[in-house]
């Protein structure tokens, strides 16, 4: 029957006598499945979100942070502001030598940056060449820190892409001296960040190096401590409690004290955004399920009221020797072929649509390049019109099993 002329020219006769029936039949089905890939694309998005939070460094660090007391301990009273110095960063190295790839110091400043006659302020951190992996920082040109730069105190700067443009424009940066700190700095390397615009517009320098400039001062803003990347997210736990349970050995700090220092594990964050992410994914997956189902609902209730409104001609047909199971097809063959056409012009909508909405949710709703996989969403769609078939059977049925008699009689 499927490839009957007859039937498909008695098909379209049918659905352009029912305009407004065959309208509202497809645009549930449409609707169902384009609110199901919208919600679904939206989920991926904001899975998207929670990935680019870690792009931008590496997963397996530890940053640790010196903070201030809140409980007096051993005839220290509480409030007593902590503090890293380069004895601190060795006493961690010796004791972790076996657990840690590298321990990276990062000092941070804000200062006016000139070249000739152009000049602006920027973040100027001081770090250690560790820091380059830490940040999975990208090299343009030039090169980064060198352990040379750290035992010379070498007054040389890596400056970020944007740093780049705003002081030299077109002009190659490398080789030349920009001026900050009371010091001239020679530009050995330019950088790009996936971390994007902010993260272009600073600027590194050797940490001892400007330790040196800072009167001499060897204290330390923070440590970045880099594990194996073999570790499970528990062994990272577990390598993060020691290493506050030893700082706050030797920095004398109580072990009921909840600060003194803030310990940060970027495997742990990116473990509970990944949970979090899962969660919410598997709610808008159950939202879009509700909406298919919905979408089924809304068919069979469609397909009842086109079975009771053709129960006179189903009559007619069985009076002049239509089979139950030719009328059943029949029935089936368009609403088939309506919820075909219709899900797939949902689907394709439901895509341009996604493709259209782009990074424009980005900002305000924290939805990154929202998509739906092909195969995902052609799957969702051939479903949604199989259970519609079905759903479409039951009262094509139950119409093809009354007797001619009574069909005709009906009102």
């Amino acid at each position: 029957m499927i490839f009957n002329k007859d039937s498909w020219k008695e098909i379209f006769d049918t659905i352009q006598k029912n305009k407004l029936r065959t309208f509202l039949s497809g645009f549930t089905v449409a609707m169902g499945i384009f609110i199901f890939i919208i919600l679904f694309g939206f989920g991926n998005g904001l899975q998207n979100t929670f990935a680019t939070f870690f792009t931008d460094d590496k997963v397996n660090t530890i940053r640790i942070y010196p903070t201030s007391t809140t409980i007096p301990y051993r005839g220290y009273e509480s409030n007593r502001k902590i503090t890293f110095t380069n004895k601190d960063l060795q006493n961690l190295k010796k004791e972790f030598k076996n657990e840690l790839e590298n321990i990276v110091v990062r000092n941070t400043f804000y200062n006016q940056i000139k070249y000739k006659e152009k000049s602006n302020n920027y973040e100027v951190r001081a770090v250690s060449p560790g820091h380059k992996e830490a940040e999975m920082t990208i090299m343009m040109n030039g090169r980064y820190i060198s352990e040379k730069d750290i035992a010379d105190k070498t007054k040389h700067v890596v400056i970020g892409r944007l740093v780049k443009e705003d002081l030299f424009g077109k002009e190659d940066a490398i080789g030349k001296y920009i001026f900050g700190s009371g010091h001239s700095w020679r530009v050995v390397g330019v950088f790009q960040d996936e971390g994007g615009d902010r993260e272009e517009r600073k600027l590194y320098v050797p940490y001892t190096t400007m330790q040196a400039i800072q009167k001499n001062t060897d204290n330390i803003d923070q440590m970045i401590v880099i594990y194996d990347p073999k570790m499970t997210y528990n062994q990272s736990v577990i390598l993060e409690k020691k290493l506050e349970i030893f700082i706050k050995k030797t920095k004398i700090i109580s072990p009921n004290d909840n600060r003194g220092i803030y310990i940060s594990n970027t495997g742990e964050e990116l473990e509970k955004s990944q949970k979090f992410s899962s969660i919410l994914h598997i709610i808008i997956l159950f939202i879009g399920i509700g909406t298919l189902i919905a979408g089924v609902i809304g068919i069979s209730n469609i397909m009842v009221f086109v079975v009771k409104e053709r129960t006179k001609e189903i009559g007619i047909r069985k009076a002049i020797g239509a089979t139950p199971r030719s009328i059943i097809a029949m029935i089936l063959q368009e609403s088939i072929f309506i919820t075909t056409i219709s899900g797939y012009a949902g689907l394709i909508l439901a895509m341009i649509t996604l493709k259209l909405i782009g990074n424009n949710l980005a900002a305000k709703y924290f939805i990154v390049n929202p998509y739906i996989d092909t195969d995902n969403a052609l799957w969702a769609t051939f479903i949604l019109i199989l259970f519609g078939a079905i759903a479409g059977y039951i009262p094509a049925r139950k119409a093809a099993n009354i007797k001619p008699i009574i069909a005709l009689r009906n009102d």
